[in-house]
């Protein structure tokens, strides 16, 4: 889109932009006081700019529409000027600003979500030199993002917002965004690509900008942005480079991010179908069906990217379809193997998912790691030169260095979906589903071992006690019954000893089985014991340097120990393998509600908890029923998975809107 036309004024220009951009009400205030009042009637998120932002329509559009949290901040490269504030980012969020070892400079512009308005009200009087209203900041330190209902809701182009492109002192936006952070507001960063933003001071700087935003093509660069600025290898060379044209393809058709999830997964369930089949030409056509599937993945995200068309269920659709569509194509492969003769198909099938699964437990809690080392930066007080501080520094050097060989083995060793994908589909075309599950299991292991060993030093070395800041017992997975035990310190302890007891358990039924006898009733009584004295660390504060590692441990002695019961019951092993996956989608609905900082599922009481489910298979273990019992109770888990979502997606907030609008 071409620059509008120097001569117009500045507000005029800014605030027409803003509307193209979505927003429905725009004003233009005269001080920091009057904005602080439009702020205050404010009841959704705000839209915020200084005059003097000269940027493409699309860069407007792209902070009121981010996903990446309520609050945003407009971030460029530019040299600061005279009362532009800088700041410095991590992990995508602005951690400080004014900082002494700046990234970036605030680029004029940022949306304030709706619990975050108090402080920026605030923080605009307190700017103007006006005392704060108590009935408009009834809190000094406001409620940051992480306890509200969704630490990353969507806002629609059609937001209620208010863009003020105020028409003050230059520098008073930079004093709301800075006031903003001196009151402990969550802000992420949103970068510039492609496209064009500056801060022009004069009529000369606003007319070069101008200039610059005319030459560049927005429609274009919309596409090209569509693609994640940093991806893994396979994705980057292997798909990004023609999914695009996919991408306006299905615009241009009018195929929604949601329609192209269910197609993908569509595609995963024929392959994991034709897997299962075996044979040349069906494991090559499965091969080709995987490919696609993956390739349909990731348009469906470059899809939303490119037409804004972001939403809170498109977020946890894709999270859950990613694990399904992986986990049903394990599935295909363990039968296949089975099905060629191989008598531990499933069980290969078995570990792999369960491998997986505790692999993104990790990724998850070391992520909510670092970004709570990101957001306070001063408890990160470890030996900036001990090995924790050198490995961190290292790896920041080599994500900086993109394209080079260490970055792209630094992001290929860790086994990233894509690379998984292309494994599957090669090994399982030239060499069938045997080879595909144990190539799988090899490079899962090793990747794990490699992350979980340099994550480990690195977390020494931050010491933020993350599993603090967030609801414990509901991320645990934790049941009504622990609150009948007695309270016990060092869960992560308790944790891995709880894995280990159900590690044994699962290596002595395979022994007795394998021999033609039977798991001694006692054996399980004492796994059991095991797993119950880990519940007992529920309600003791996770603030050990390796707490993040809690949860993970306690899904591999879940999945352990249910694996363990089936194998002794004789259960069969489909039917071993469907409870676990059942238990796997329970968790991952969890682990997107966590990302989100969302509150519990609808129904997560009656999922009984991890500690409630493993006990009543222990008692059908006891009493001969448990295939059964792995039956009934899968069953019984899948019903209230579904029924919860429906209840989350759809019927609750048809009735908080008075509607009955599906999901979309």
């Amino acid at each position: 889109m071409a620059g509008r036309p120097t001569g117009e004024p500045p507000t005029a220009r800014l605030a027409a932009q803003w509307r193209r951009a979505g927003a429905d009400d725009v004003r233009i205030a005269a001080d920091l006081t009057e904005l602080a009042d439009l702020v205050a009637a404010a009841t959704g998120p705000v839209l915020v700019s200084g005059a003097d932002l000269v940027a493409h329509t699309a860069v407007l559009r792209h902070l009121a529409t981010s996903p990446v949290g309520p609050t945003v901040a407009l971030v460029l490269t530019d040299p600061p000027a005279p009362g532009q504030a800088t700041v410095r980012e991590e992990r995508g969020q602005v951690v400080e600003v004014d900082a002494a070892d700046a990234t970036g400079v605030f680029g004029g512009a940022l949306r304030v979500g709706a619990a975050d308005l108090p402080a920026l009200a605030e923080a605009a009087r307190r700017a103007a030199g006006v005392a704060p209203d108590p009935a408009s900041a009834p809190d000094a330190r406001p409620t940051v993002p992480a306890s509200a209902p969704d630490a990353r809701p969507t806002v629609p182009a059609s937001a209620p917002g208010v863009a003020a492109a105020g028409g003050g002192t230059l520098g008073a936006v930079d004093r709301l965004v800075a006031g903003l952070a001196a009151r402990g507001v969550l802000i992420f960063a949103h970068r510039v690509r492609l496209l064009v933003a500056h801060r022009a001071g004069d009529a000369a700087q606003r007319a070069a900008a101008e200039a610059e935003v005319a030459a560049v093509d927005e429609d274009r660069a919309e596409l090209k942005l569509s693609v994640k600025e940093r991806d893994d290898f396979f994705t980057t060379f292997f798909v990004s480079t023609w999914s695009p044209y996919v991408t306006k393809a299905a615009a241009r058709i009018g195929i929604g991010p949601t329609g192209v999830t269910m197609v993908s997964v569509a595609f995963a369930v024929a392959a994991a179908v034709l897997f299962g089949v075996g044979g040349r030409p069906a494991l090559v056509a499965g091969a080709v069906l995987l490919y696609l599937g993956f390739v349909l993945d990731c348009v469906d995200g470059q899809l939303a990217r490119y037409t804004r068309h972001f939403s809170a269920w498109g977020g946890w659709l894709d999270t859950m379809a990613d694990r399904f569509k992986e986990y049903v194509v394990y599935a295909g492969l363990g039968y296949g193997a089975t099905h060629a003769g191989f008598r531990y198909g499933w069980a290969l099938a078995l570990a792999a998912m369960t491998l997986q699964t505790v692999r993104h437990m990790t990724d998850t809690w070391y992520g909510a790691l670092h970004d709570e080392a990101a957001r306070r930066p001063k408890v990160v007080t470890g030996d900036a030169g001990g090995i924790g501080g050198k490995l961190n520094a290292a790896s920041t050097r080599v994500q900086a260095d993109t394209g080079s060989v260490s970055y792209w083995l630094k992001r290929t060793v860790v086994f990233p979906i894509g690379e998984r994908w292309a494994l599957i589909a090669v090994a399982a075309a030239l060499f069938g589903p045997l080879v595909a599950l144990c190539a799988v299991l090899v490079w899962g292991t090793l990747a794990f071992a490699y992350t979980g060993a340099l994550r480990t030093l690195r977390a020494r070395w931050m010491r933020v006690p993350v599993l603090t800041t967030v609801d414990a017992g509901l991320y645990r997975d934790d049941g009504p019954l622990v609150r009948t035990l007695p309270v016990a310190r060092r869960p992560l302890a308790l944790a891995v000893l709880a894995a280990l007891g159900a590690a044994a358990l699962l290596g002595w039924a395979l022994w007795a089985v394998h021999g033609g006898g039977d798991l001694p009733g006692w054996a399980a009584v004492l796994a059991l014991v095991l797993l119950l004295g880990a519940a007992q660390g529920s309600r003791t504060p996770h603030a050990g340097a390796l707490d993040w590692l809690v949860p993970a441990a306690l899904r591999a002695a879940e999945y352990l120990f249910a694996v363990a019961v089936g194998v002794a019951g004789r259960a069969p092993a489909w039917l071993i393998f469907g409870y676990v996956l059942v238990l796997t989608l329970h968790h991952y609905d969890l682990t997107a509600r966590l990302e989100k900082r969302q509150s519990a599922p609808p129904l997560h009481v009656a999922t009984l908890g991890w500690e409630g489910r493993s006990l009543l298979l222990a008692i059908a273990l006891i009493a001969g029923i448990a295939s059964v019992a792995l039956a009934t109770l899968g069953a019984y888990l899948l019903v209230v998975f579904v029924a919860s979502v429906v209840l989350a997606w759809v019927v609750l907030p048809a009735r908080a809107r008075g509607g009955a609008p599906s999901p979309g």
